[in-house]
Order: structure tokens, then sequence, then C-alpha cells
């Protein structure tokens, strides 16, 4: 496995676990990488599915960097918090203009022959109702613009957060009708963190994107790959990780951001040439719990209460459809459309036919408040 940080600081925390990694900081997923640079060389309209906070931006960054060796050029469209015509219109804008370098002058080119000037559509947008130009239209002028670029440049299309597009009546019936037959010109994966929603729109056939792409899920780290991860992101410092290795694989269970969190604290209580003990593991997991914990207790509150039973059975390893939910008056038909919900919302994840809680730290949380 090729590791990140060739030079390091070893005063900076090589356990970066705010918002999305750079490309060389991702490791492992070796097998899903693999898939998703094999999928958009064969140009297999591709959705990658998983749970916020799971990395799913970051590994696309890195296939992106990856594929850009070879000469693919990326156009990445955030639709996060998308809730309008000109919501979307705006973040093809953005996207295409955060290009850079020959592509970027290309698209340029192009753009003015269809009257466009990239990086202005927000201005433009915020004129008056007589002189505002319509979204939609400049959303079919983006998308040919693409699809006249990737006939002379190999192109990749990222558009993540791709769920946020089922709040603007009809965009996804747009961009289903400028792309569906140039699906083989260019490179496409959408990407979500409400997998409930990015099901639907590729698996109801009600929806514009109805059986248009291969579903793909994010898998959880590996426990090796946790634990290479910690060893050695203390070893590239100057540190020994001891045995706090073992106690991130155990708690984070395969979570890519909070292995980092857990990581993180671990590496700042140890000094440049020092190893971590269990008095480190011990300080860091009360520094953390610290952290996470009035969130922890936020979200829980504002779930209905039959979520919050369904939650508490399972994150104490019992099943909400037995003895652990009969403890908690937990009837079989609010347990089972809590389980269903909260799969839905990527709170809970199946796990080798079991049910577990997505973020660690929210079960961890949950078992030390209502220990029974």
């Amino acid at each position: 496995m090729r590791w990140y940080l060739d030079a390091v600081d070893a005063r900076r925390s090589p356990f970066p676990f705010q918002g999305p990694l750079a490309p060389e900081e991702v490791v492992g997923r070796l097998e899903l990488r693999a898939d998703l640079a094999r999928r958009i060389r064969e140009r297999r309209l591709t959705a990658l599915l998983g749970p916020r906070r799971y990395g799913k931006t970051s590994i696309l960054r890195r296939v992106a960097a990856d594929l850009a060796a070879d000469g693919v050029e990326t156009v990445w469209v955030d639709l996060f918090a998308t809730s309008s015509m000109a919501d979307l219109a705006s973040a093809l804008d953005r996207g295409l203009a955060e290009t850079q370098g020959r592509f970027r002058r290309a698209l340029d080119r192009l753009a003015g022959s269809l009257s466009l000037q990239l990086g202005l559509l927000g201005v433009q947008l915020s004129a008056s109702a007589r002189d505002r130009p319509d979204p939609a239209m400049k959303v079919r002028l983006m998308l040919q613009l693409l699809l006249e670029a990737a006939q002379k440049h190999d192109l990749l299309l990222v558009v993540d957060e791709f769920s946020g597009i089922a709040a603007v009546p009809n965009a996804a019936a747009l961009l289903r009708t400028e792309l569906q037959h140039h699906y083989r010109e260019l490179g496409i994966v959408f990407a979500g963190s409400q997998p409930s929603t990015m099901a639907q729109l590729f698996t109801d056939r009600a929806q514009p994107f109805f059986a248009q792409a291969d579903l793909v899920d994010t898998p959880p780290l590996t426990d090796p790959e946790v634990a290479q991860l910690v060893d050695r992101g203390f070893e590239r410092t100057g540190r020994h990780a001891g045995p706090v290795a073992g106690h991130v694989v155990e708690l984070a269970a395969g979570h890519p951001q909070r292995a980092m969190q857990l990581a993180d604290a671990c590496w700042s209580l140890v000094a440049p040439g020092a190893a971590a003990t269990e008095d480190t593991w011990r300080d860091a997991l009360a520094e953390v719990r610290r952290s996470v914990d009035s969130g922890s207790e936020r979200l829980f509150t504002l779930l209905p209460v039959g979520h919050q039973k369904v939650l508490r059975t399972v994150a104490v390893g019992g099943s909400p459809l037995g003895a652990a939910g009969e403890v908690l008056d937990l009837p079989a038909s609010t347990a089972q459309a809590g389980i269903r919900a909260l799969l839905g919302s990527a709170d809970l994840v199946r796990r080798d036919g079991r049910l577990a809680l997505v973020d660690p730290l929210f079960a961890d949380w949950i078992r030390r408040r209502f220990p029974l």
C-alpha cells in the first residue's frame, strides 16, 4: 500500500479529520478505487453511495488524481444544499470555472461560442427579473459545453451530493435528457450521502434516472487498514503508536473520519520521539468524548422515541425485534418502521446480517447514557 506524506512536518498531525482529504492523504480501499477507475474508463455510469463522513468525496478525489496522470480532466459539481434550478446552474458554473490550466482555457474558448462566461453566473442570476437569465437554459448550455469538451478531452464529471437534486423540480429530468445519449463520451460518477434518496433516484420507476446507473456502496475501512493508518502516521512523525492502534481499531469500527479523529487525539498527546501509552488512549478518548457528546445528545433528542429505542437496542448489540426491544416496550411495528427510517438516513447499516450504528462515537455515547 502506498502511504501518504512522503515529506511531513513532525509538528503537524498526520490525521486530518475535518473535511475531505487531499488525494495524497487517502489510504486503503484499494479495491473500491480500482473499481471506480475501471468504471470511469469503461464509461459505466456509476452512483457511489455511503453515509456522511465516510470518505466518498476523498476517494473520488484520489481516483480523479490518479486518472489525471493518464490525461483525464475532471469537472467537479457539488450539489450540497441545492434547492432550485438557479442553485443547480450555479453549481455547474462553479464546477466548470474551477477547472485549471489548458483545459480551463479550452473551456473558455468553447464557452464563448455558446455565449457563456464561466464564473459569472452568480452575478447574472442576482440581476433584476428583466435581466436575469433563465437558469434552466443555462444548465442546458453548460451541459452542452461539457459534451463538446468531451469530444476533445478525456473527461470525468463528478456530481457530488447528487441526492440534492431531488429537491429541485424537473432538474433530474433535465440532466437525463441532456446526458442520456452521451454516456459513452465521458465518465460520470454521482455520489450522495442520503442512501435512501440516492437509491430511490436510480431504482424508482417514476424517477428519470431509473436503472441508469450501477449502484456502488462505500465500505468501511478494514481493521488492518485502520491499524496501519495509525501506526504509519505515528511513525512518519517520529512517534510510536504503542497500544492506541488497537484501541482505535476496536472503537472506530472502520469509520474513516472517526478513526482519524481518535488517532489525531492520541497523536496530539505524544511528543516527538515518545510512545503512546494506555494513559494516552484514556486521555484522548475522554477529550474526543467531550467534543462530540453534546452533538450526540442533540441528535438523539431530535429523533422520535421509537427511533431512540431502536438505536439503544442496536448500540448494546441487541435486536429491536428481540428481547432487547421487549425490555424497552418497543412494539414490533414501531421497531420495523424505525429500522427502515434509520437505514434510510444512514444512521444504521447492516453488517454481516446484523444492524449496527454507522457512527461509532454516537453508539459509544448511547451505551454510556443508557446502559440498558
